[in-house]
């Protein structure tokens, strides 16, 4: 994949986590004691659901809880697996993956068990030792400063509007949709945008400020439906070069501009999934601009995706996979954290909403799609097997924690008294 479209999230990973993890034979039978009694502590820890586990002797094991839930299937295929995910969470165990170390037929459902039994597993699944303190440390080396927030944001959404549009809705929507009955995708997605410019109580002629604009289609529907004026903010040039030739033509206006350096005042501010790229230590960087940015009275309407405030502290004190692979300085919401920062940035909090189903479902399209897309020869040349393997793993990853219901997402509306 270094050479490829897509290589440098496989370097930015690899950084972290350096090779296969295999061990000798030597060593795999010095440490199955150790990682059969590691099996036997997930299965005591087991409230949800039920694991079918064959280990590379051939042996089975299930582990279940007593309440319902998923319903998964792993094959170990090489003990180094474990070992891997015992030294380095979830990047060992996407590492092993890779490595052809394990498989499972439904990797959601697997995620999903994970997810649905976090709080009650700790810090069983998370990086230890020195490779734990590794991580963090070069995790907080790609902190979204103003420099770094520019590259981090490029080597995730700068893989290419062909890319994108070839498996995600006709409007290229990135973030949860909100479903009723019957809804496709793109119907769900538009329920989405208008439950967030309701939020907004836009006004004819109104000032919008979008922070994080995707690629533009809130800001189309904002125009069109609600004659307002438009300013949408990004830090991608391909987001910003489709979401320009949506909105512009309609007197709309989108800037490359990090939102620290936004000005002007506003009468409703949207971000939809774009705080969980800002990274905990600069939330209070990102509620301030928004209360400096409002007008008194003025309704920011935001969509976040968090982690349950059960397992925050284990999460915050690693570095997963997402983290290392997917989205470089990100940081999932502790809901709880985030209320009392905007709070203190003179933000009422109101009218909180989660629908973390209606994630697991647009995921699941979403991989449905790509896996289509992949399959038909539909997406553009240069993305090779790794990153294939990379994506489909980062979709059933997400799609698995919220049907679990570790994390979830959430709209609110932030008022500026």
């Amino acid at each position: 994949m270094a050479n490829g479209r897509g290589a440098q999230l496989a370097r930015l990973g690899d950084r972290f986590s350096g090779g296969d993890g295999a061990i000798s034979v030597a060593a795999r039978r010095m440490l199955q004691p150790i990682l059969h009694r590691w099996i036997a502590r997930f299965g005591r820890v087991t409230r949800e659901g039920a694991l079918h586990l064959t280990l590379p002797d051939g042996s089975t094991q299930l582990l279940q809880g007593s309440g319902n839930g998923p319903v998964a299937t792993l094959t170990l295929h090489n003990w180094s697996a474990l070992w891997q995910a015992r030294l380095a969470g979830s990047v060992g165990w996407y590492r092993a993956w890779q490595a052809g170390h394990w498989e499972s037929p439904d990797l959601a459902a697997l995620f999903a068990f994970i997810s649905a039994n976090g709080a009650a597993m700790g810090q069983l699944g998370r990086a230890k030792g020195l490779r734990r303190w590794f991580n963090r440390l070069l995790h907080h080396r790609r902190a979204n400063d103003v420099v770094r927030a520019r590259e981090n944001i490029a080597a995730h959404y700068d893989l290419g509007n062909d890319f994108y549009a070839a498996w995600l809705d006709p409007k290229m929507l990135y973030s949860s949709a909100i479903f009723a009955d019957g809804d496709d995708l793109a119907s769900a997605q538009t329920r989405k945008l208008d439950a967030i410019l309701a939020r907004c109580a836009l006004e004819k002629g109104a000032k919008l400020l979008e922070i994080g604009c995707g690629w533009g289609a809130l800001g189309e529907r904002a125009i069109r439906h609600h004659d307002v004026q438009y300013l949408g903010l990004t830090l991608s040039d391909e987001q910003a070069a489709h979401a320009r030739s949506l909105v512009e033509p309609l007197g709309g206006e989108i800037a490359l501009c990090d939102y620290r350096h936004a000005t002007g005042t506003y009468d409703a501010i949207a971000s939809v999934e774009m705080v969980e790229a800002v990274g905990r230590e600069y939330w209070g960087d990102y509620l301030g601009a928004i209360s400096r940015l409002l007008r008194p009275g003025g309704r920011a309407a935001i969509q976040y995706i968090a982690m349950d405030d059960a397992m925050f502290a284990d999460y915050a004190a690693n570095t997963d996979f997402i983290q290392t692979y997917i989205f470089p300085g990100g940081c999932l919401i502790s809901t709880s954290e985030f209320r009392a920062k905007a709070l203190e940035s003179g933000l009422d909090w109101q009218d909180e909403v989660h629908f973390g189903m209606d994630y697991a479902e647009t995921l699941r399209i979403w991989r449905e799609a790509y896996s289509k897309a992949r399959a038909s020869g539909l997406l553009p040349a240069g993305f090779d097997d790794a990153f294939d393997r990379l994506w489909t793993f980062y979709l059933s990853y997400c799609e698995g924690g919220f049907r679990g219901g570790g994390i979830s997402v959430a709209q609110v509306t932030l008022v500026k008294n």
